[in-house]
């Protein structure tokens, strides 16, 4: 599976963005998808998941009430929508795939998009 990550850019505080994630190369449905974040001098650090129906999300207590998981498996891609943004959100973002194992952290997520840098402002 390759995974292209994009809507990522400079926002101000209190502001919102929409981050895709497209899948190609392989049947996506299979796949729970997650969201993690990478702020330099930080280590990887998880956002969001969602099984691969859609029926189970789960967030990060830092992001819970202000990011949204969800996918659309007829277009093969998951969405982040992140609302109220902090500047402590500033962060390389990555989607990843993964067939299994727990959602929350990275090493069971098979696949990995390049990232989008995400700028929250002051």
């Amino acid at each position: 599976v390759q995974l292209q990550a994009s809507g990522g850019g400079l926002v101000q505080a209190g502001g919102s963005l929409r981050l895709s994630c497209a899948a190609s190369g392989r049947t996506f449905s299979p796949y729970a998808m997650g969201w993690f974040r990478q702020a330099p001098g930080k280590e990887r650090e998880f956002v969001a998941a969602i099984s691969w129906r859609g029926g189970r999300t789960y967030h990060a207590d830092s992001v819970k009430g202000r990011f949204t998981i969800s996918r659309d498996n007829a277009r093969n891609t998951v969405y982040l929508q992140m609302a109220s943004l902090k500047p402590e959100d500033t962060a390389v973002y990555y989607c990843a795939a993964s067939l299994g194992g727990s959602v929350r952290q990275p090493e069971p997520y098979d696949y990995w998009g390049q990232g989008t840098q995400v700028t929250v402002s002051s």
